[in-house]
């Protein structure tokens, strides 16, 4: 198994690609693929055949997947996009804090 430094419900900035600058929340995390989901971000267009009797098919935009190097987590305390440091407290707990300012992730 791998390890995704993002986990779902962060706000991320996409670093590199055509959304390149733009931030999102992380909708689902795929760690076994390296890929994550950004919530209205890298809109791919899918042909949906209809299935039942009566519904509608036709081209629908959905966010496609992309990979967790091309992103960056987004501090909220800062607002800058930042490498996670992992802060190990006395007690023996792990916390992600940020490069930048300390705060916590």
């Amino acid at each position: 198994m791998s390890k995704v430094h993002v986990k779902t419900g962060d706000t991320v900035m996409i670093i590199s690609g055509k959304d390149k600058g733009k931030k999102g929340k992380v909708l689902e995390v795929s760690p076994d693929e390296g890929k994550i989901i950004v919530e209205g971000r890298n809109m791919v267009t899918k042909h949906v055949k209809p299935r039942k009797m009566g519904q509608q098919g036709g081209i629908v935009k959905a966010e496609g997947a992309l990979y967790a190097c091309k992103v960056m987590l987004v501090c909220p305390k800062c607002g800058k996009a930042t490498r996670i440091a992992n802060k190990i407290f006395a007690d023996g707990t792990k916390q992600r804090v940020c490069k930048y300012c300390g705060g916590n992730l």
